[in-house]
C-alpha cells in the first residue's frame, strides 16, 4: 500500500524530489553499489557531491559516467556502463547526487 501511494505521488509529481530521485537510483540499480552516506562498492553520494562541488560541468560529467561507466577516479574498481539509463534520467540522477550532504 505504501509503495502504491509513493508511485502514485511520484507519477503526479507530488513526491519530494529527493525521494523520487532515490527511487530512480534504486530502479536503475545505482543503489546496488552506492549509498548516500557510506562507501559500498563505489563511493558514497556525499563523497561524490563534495568532490564535484565546485565543478560547474559536474552534471554533464557524471551523467556521462552513469551511462558509459568509468574507471580510476575512485580507485581500482571500475563503474560499469548502465545503458538502461536514458540521458535525461542520467542528468536527473547526477543532479540529485550533487545535492547529497
Amino acid at each position: 500500500m505504501k509503495r502504491a501511494f509513493f508511485v502514485l505521488m511520484t507519477a503526479c509529481g507530488l513526491a519530494a524530489p529527493a525521494l523520487a530521485n532515490q527511487a530512480l537510483a534504486t530502479a536503475k540499480n545505482c543503489m546496488a553499489c552506492h549509498a548516500v552516506d557510506k562507501k559500498l562498492v563505489g563511493p558514497s553520494y556525499k563523497d561524490i557531491a563534495a568532490k564535484y562541488a565546485s565543478d560547474k560541468g559536474a552534471v554533464d560529467k557524471l551523467s556521462a559516467k552513469i551511462i558509459k561507466g568509468g574507471a580510476g577516479v575512485w580507485g581500482p574498481v571500475p563503474m560499469p556502463a548502465n545503458p538502461q539509463v536514458t540521458e535525461a534520467e542520467a542528468k536527473t540522477l547526477a543532479a540529485w547526487v550533487l545535492t547529497a550532504k
